[in-house]
């Protein structure tokens, strides 16, 4: 599990653009108007050989009673105790106020380390007005400007000094796979279906399941480990803290996993939040298996599943390569077919193409339709090798390959995948000059 470092503050003190600045990335929502940042961001950082989460929080306001603020105020509660460092900001230009004061008063009772960090300092002179924040009672204060970065490299080489190492993860070969979905979907009975016992809280209400959840399961001679989440939701939806800190653990369950099982209520369809969990997993490498709960509600004919499976891949037609399953969790209908289905995906991942082989192919595929020309020069893949495997890369070697467009890449994708095989695995293509 990585370190996490989240960032406090009142409202409108720049901590989304800190945010931003550390992970590298436009994110969050920046605006001047205060309370922009309601539901929690976060990101991972990379510095001087560390990685490292990085939380976002709304801007706490602890005497306020609007519902909104409340909200906000468990959230910061929570990151502040998920927290390996705090970053306290502060803004030199508006200068000590008593918020900072009532902030500074939390942040003193807790046993984390607190860098106060001073926005805003887009100048000397308000590098010098820094000063003023030790007044709160914060060891070091560093000034910065997370508009322009000045101040934002010696910041970063103070979190990963006092960073803890990363926890390691117990690696015991077995593979991990990540059951994750939208709220009520049926995950937690899928799980204790799978399991033959009630390992999670199921109840018709969406977030039940709080925490992810693991346990060992085997089958067939075979071991998993079966990771339980809580429903990844829009963000916009996301308002509990609770709820807040079980989609980050969800997000961190499809990073760590080998194959992300993701689960859609056969009733309710498929939704554009599916496609953004899937590209999650397909960015991370991951296999990745789609499995149509709640099969035991659809009225069906003999030729439903094929057309469910038909409309799930018109909304994702570059993803054709994952296998879609249905299944009742309530019946235990074909629920060991994910296992099975897991087996192959995690082969797959393993297969090693020779080049030879490759090559072949390829010469084949060229011929049968070579590759475009560009600015007046015909393009030509010159040979290809695949370079990794588990997850598999294969590297293309040609002239002007910044040039190749991406509908001849899908192509070579497409063949490569319909004579090879890789279902259920990203593929990564790499084009190089030659």
């Amino acid at each position: 599990m990585l370190p996490v470092v989240s960032i406090v503050g009142r409202p409108n003190v720049g901590k989304s653009t800190l945010f931003n600045r550390l992970i590298g990335e436009r994110k969050a929502i920046v605006h001047d108007q205060a309370g922009v940042t309601r539901d929690r961001h976060y990101g991972e950082s990379f510095w001087a050989e560390k990685e490292f989460s990085v939380i976002d929080t709304g801007g706490y306001v602890p005497d306020d009673s609007d519902v909104m603020m409340l909200g906000i105020r468990e959230q910061v509660h929570l990151a502040i105790e998920e927290s390996d460092v705090i970053l306290f900001v502060v803004d030199v230009e508006t200068g000590v106020t008593d918020l900072d004061k009532s902030i500074a008063d939390l942040l003193r009772r807790q046993s984390r380390p607190v860098v106060m960090v001073a926005n805003k300092a887009d100048n000397e002179q308000r590098s010098w007005q820094a000063g003023e924040f030790y007044s709160l009672g914060i060891d070091e204060v560093f000034s910065i400007s997370s508009i322009n970065g000045t101040g934002t490299g010696e910041l970063l080489d103070k979190i990963v000094e006092i960073l803890p190492e990363p926890s390691p993860e117990e690696d015991l070969g077995i593979p991990k796979l990540a059951i994750v979905g939208r709220p009520n979907v049926g995950k937690s009975s899928l799980v204790n279906a799978l399991l033959g016992k009630q390992r999670s809280i199921v109840t018709d209400i969406a977030g039940t399941t709080r925490d992810s959840i693991n346990s060992t399961i085997s089958h067939n001679g075979t071991d998993y480990i079966l990771v339980d989440t809580a429903g990844l939701r829009r963000k916009t939806k996301v308002r509990e803290s609770v709820e807040f800190y079980s989609t980050l653990r969800t997000h961190k369950a499809v990073r760590e996993a080998d194959i992300v099982v993701l689960v859609i209520d056969s009733v309710q369809g498929f939704e554009a939040q599916d496609i953004r969990i899937l590209t999650e997993a397909e960015r991370f490498n991951k296999g990745i298996l789609l499995v149509l709960n709640k099969w035991d509600l659809v009225e069906k004919d003999t030729n439903s599943a094929r057309d469910y499976t038909q409309a799930v891949y018109e909304k994702i037609p570059t993803m054709k390569y994952i296998p879609v399953l249905t299944v009742s969790a309530l019946n235990r209908q074909r629920i060991f077919k994910i296992l099975e289905l897991s087996d192959t995906i995690l082969e797959e991942r393993r297969k090693k193409i020779s080049t030879s082989q490759l090559n072949k192919f390829l010469e084949e595929v060229t011929r049968e339709r070579p590759a475009p020309v560009a600015r007046g020069t015909q393009l030509k893949i010159k040979y290809a090798t695949q370079v990794k495997s588990n997850p598999p890369v294969f590297s293309f070697f040609m002239n002007k390959p910044k040039d190749l467009p991406s509908n001849y890449r899908r192509f070579l994708e497409n063949k490569i995948r319909d004579n090879f095989g890789f279902e259920g695995v990203p593929v990564t293509f790499v084009f190089k000059e030659k």
